[in-house]
């Protein structure tokens, strides 16, 4: 038994199967519906739910609060139509563009960049062409069925190649793998590309904040690739957030990358460094320091991604006290897998 769900204003309509949720039929069939994690715990999915029944799954309470739901609100990654749906989401047309696929790929190169980061490249098959926007993200598959989300950090140049930035969790089924027996040359398996998070080109020359924290560099790293291979000129501020020195774990390629364009300015933010660091750049929350260096952002918009707890202030704050308007604030919180 399938159920129909209509997205409005689009007024596009798509068929759920029976037990899927309403996220992936959407991107089973190429459907442009806003999302992040896919696993109930970011927030990104959440839309209005105007007709129908349906089943909510287990979901974080900070992605979908009780007074949220009160509203009508739902997670589109967590509901299952139980019957037809009328939802209310705006919908994001290059989404769809690129087919999600499984493919093998072999480990290039690994290269630990930090003591909890590992550089990674991946060769994708010669044979079937892998196409993504920069800041999606790939999903491993892993031999329990279970899945570990990661985001490229390299734009698409031809050379059907990914790099991926993996930070070590200790205790992690798949980083402690990564970070003690795998080698390159190892075959692993992928499914994507997914995620919302790129590049909004409604408005191409407004000016850009990008706002990452720890390995949430990865996909800013993308876009700038995207941004310098499109020739743009749009203003850009990366600010990236660490705790110490060594966590700015590619700090030399954006002085370089910046030193090569004129339209990247580039602050690097450390919350707690080292007296061995000698540190006498921008130290605090990243956050705060975007807000000292820009208390009116009406006129800017902001692309974060990195931890939850960064991004969720950086929306909050931004859009109370900075004025950003709010379909200006563009991101991906990297949930761990737990």
């Amino acid at each position: 038994m399938q159920s129909s769900v209509k997205v409005l204003p689009s007024k596009h309509t798509f068929q759920v199967d029976e037990g899927e949720t309403i996220l992936a039929a959407a991107i089973r069939q190429g459907v442009g519906l806003p999302y992040g994690c896919q696993d109930g715990a970011c927030g990104s999915c959440k839309c209005s739910h105007l007709e129908g029944a349906f089943t909510l799954r287990a979901h974080q309470p900070k992605a979908l609060t009780e007074a949220e739901r009160t509203q009508g609100l739902i997670l589109t990654c967590r509901t299952v139509p139980l019957g037809d749906m009328v939802i209310s989401c705006p919908e994001l047309p290059a989404a769809g563009v690129f087919p999600v696929k499984k493919l093998p790929c072999r480990v290039v190169s690994m290269r630990q960049a930090a003591p909890s980061v590992m550089v990674m490249l991946l060769q994708l098959p010669s044979n079937d062409e892998f196409r993504y926007h920069p800041g999606q993200y790939v999903q491993f598959l892993l031999q329990d069925g279970s899945r570990r989300s990661y985001s490229m950090a390299n734009a698409p140049d031809g050379q059907r190649r990914i790099e991926l930035h993996l930070r070590h969790m200790p205790g992690g089924r798949f980083t402690d793998t990564v970070f003690g027996t795998m080698k390159e040359k190892d075959i692993l398996r992928i499914e994507g590309p997914f995620g919302s998070f790129y590049l909004n080109d409604d408005a191409p020359t407004r000016p850009m904040i990008l706002l990452a924290s720890g390995t949430g560099f990865a996909p800013a790293k993308a876009i700038l690739e995207q941004l310098r291979q499109t020739a743009s000129s749009r203003p850009v501020v990366l600010y990236w957030g660490c705790r110490t020195k060594s966590d700015l774990y590619m700090h030399a390629w954006v002085e370089e990358f910046a030193a090569a364009v004129s339209w990247l300015r580039y602050v690097p933010v450390l919350s707690e460094p080292h007296p061995a660091d000698a540190w006498s750049g921008r130290t605090g929350l990243v956050h705060t320091v975007v807000m000292q260096d820009f208390p009116d952002l009406s006129g800017h918009a902001v692309y974060a991604c990195g931890a939850p707890v960064m991004v969720e202030a950086a929306q909050r704050e931004f859009t109370t006290r900075c004025a950003l308007p709010a379909n200006q604030f563009f991101s991906d919180a990297f949930t761990p897998a737990t």
